[in-house]
């Protein structure tokens, strides 16, 4: 009896059991059903959010800055973000003429215009003519902190090779802070995930939030691409609330890291010092307030290590002007120093930028001014680019102490505020005759002037009474011009209609010329 009791009590327990595993095994199917439902419905919104977008370009020529470079077609990807507007990389939409964006599932394109546009930052946002596209292309959700490293992340987007979205996975593989163009640093987080050309713009996702704007690969390497996180776009976003994009604060300061035990011992430190060596203060004055041998200990109240890093994360550490952004208020940010020996606290001015004698165009098209059969420009980053990758043409500059090598990386100053260049071959004329082309050259001075600036050029030939100008090079070799004033004035019209060119002058020194 009491056997047949406990065999009862086995039963029901088996049958308990049971129940309790079939009722788990319903519930753990309907969880599945749920996730299942939420992944799907999340990547269904993500695919009508998720555009790719067109562009034609007319970018400058600045070896004839008259006019403008040939049209160009590119396509890129954008997503769908608050208050009606599309967010893209500033590379997809620059010097754009017509803009449009599609889904993968619309045939119709519908116009767009740039709105506001950060070259440093490579980002751009888009605003469409017809706005009920947004009543059925929701806004992608934006995560509110950084990734972790090795997250599992999906890169959206409409790269080459075909018309529908494309999806790729991944991990994030890194978190680091880099400068992006010479005076601007932000956040760039690496993935594995494929980004290929046409990604760029497209939004990154981890779980169902964007995590970042892909914009870039990295050429000849596999499975190494880039996107900007979050916290830069809230930045640009913040920025461009009041239609203007301003720019990101910077410590320009150049810095070297404090680990080599000699130069501890220079500075007279003790072991427990960490911080970051002020190399070469930007401000060179004597009232500068950070100055050469400055330790940076601490931004904020941040703790700098001895490669000039700082945490972020408990597995990521970053250059510490990544705290820059954050720390800097009405200009200044507040440093911890040691200065011969003596603790300090200062407040460093932050800029927004970094000036440069050879500077870019920031979006614009070159000022020019041409003078008989000479045409006058500006160097810009874009006019160097015929030295890019050209050893030879680099070599030669070099040994012939030309500026564009020697002061490339120069600030303005009050005595020369750029370079003025010959943009471009002289127009074959009897007035140039013997002379060698001085393509690439950059001007001296005018008459024993020394050129400021291409206004200063201009005023220069604009008030110059001598019968003769006199041209003289900034270079090693090479040979001075002495040109007749008169026929270079007499001479510039019949150039001008000889090559097709409408005006002697951008409108800027047109502007300097008429004004006798």
């Amino acid at each position: 009896m009491f056997k047949k009791f406990l065999l009862g009590l086995s039963f029901i327990a088996c049958s308990l059991v049971g129940s309790i595993g079939i009722a788990h095994a319903a519930q753990n199917k309907s969880s599945v059903a749920k996730v299942s439902n939420l992944e799907s419905n999340t990547a269904t919104n993500l695919e009508k959010s998720v555009v790719k977008v067109f562009s034609t370009i007319r970018g400058p020529d600045p070896f004839k800055p008259w006019g403008k470079a040939s049209p160009q077609d590119v396509t890129g990807s954008g997503v769908v973000i608050e208050g009606k507007r599309i967010l893209t990389n500033a590379h997809v939409v620059e010097y754009a003429s017509q803009v449009q964006i599609q889904t993968g599932q619309e045939g119709d394109k519908v116009p767009a215009t740039v709105v506001a546009i950060s070259r440093a930052m490579d980002l751009a946002i888009l605003k469409l003519d017809d706005e009920k596209f947004f009543d059925s292309h929701a806004a992608v959700a934006r995560s509110n902190k950084l990734p972790e490293v090795t997250d599992a992340v999906f890169a959206y987007g409409y790269p080459t090779g075909g018309n529908s979205l494309s999806i790729t996975k991944g991990i994030v593989s890194r978190i680091e802070f880099v400068d992006y163009d010479g005076s601007t640093g932000g956040l760039r987080i690496q993935i594995d995930a494929a980004i290929n050309p046409g990604n760029s713009g497209g939004p990154v996702i981890a779980g169902d939030k964007m995590i970042g704007l892909a914009f870039s690969g990295l050429m000849h390497a596999q499975n190494i691409g880039y996107i900007i996180p979050n916290e830069e776009i809230e930045i640009f976003l913040k920025d461009i609330a009041d239609k203007k994009y301003d720019g990101k604060p910077s410590l320009l300061d150049i810095t070297q890291t404090l680990e080599n035990p000699t130069v501890r011992e220079y500075l007279k430190l003790d072991k427990s010092v960490e911080g970051c060596i002020i190399h070469k203060p930007y401000d060179q004055s004597a009232t500068s307030i950070l100055k050469e041998w400055d330790v940076i200990t601490h931004i904020g109240d941040t703790a700098i290590d001895n490669q000039c890093m700082v945490r972020i994360k408990p597995s990521v550490r970053v250059m510490f002007k990544y705290k820059v952004q954050q720390a800097a208020n009405n200009g200044k940010v507040a440093l911890k120093i040691i200065r011969g020996g003596q603790p300090m606290n200062v407040q460093a001015p932050v800029h927004i930028g970094r000036p440069h004698l050879i500077g870019d165009l920031q979006g614009g098209y070159p000022s020019y001014f041409i003078f008989g059969p000479i045409v006058f420009s500006r160097a810009t980053v874009e006019y160097m680019s015929f030295l890019s990758n050209n050893a030879p043409a680099i070599n030669g500059y070099a040994y012939n102490a030309s500026p564009l090598i020697t002061l490339r990386g120069e600030k303005p100053s009050t005595d020369r505020e750029e370079l003025v260049v010959i943009s471009s071959p002289f127009f074959p004329h009897k007035l140039v005759t013997g002379y060698s082309n001085r393509f690439g050259s950059v001007v001296y001075s005018i008459n024993g002037i020394p050129v400021k600036s291409l206004k200063h050029l201009v005023a220069l030939l604009r008030d110059m009474q001598d019968d003769l100008i006199v041209i003289h090079y900034d270079q090693r070799y090479g040979e001075t011009m002495v040109l007749p004033r008169k026929a270079m004035l007499a001479e510039t019209e019949a150039v001008l209609s000889d090559n097709g060119i409408r005006s002697q002058g951008s409108p800027d020194m047109m502007a300097i010329w008429n004004a006798k």
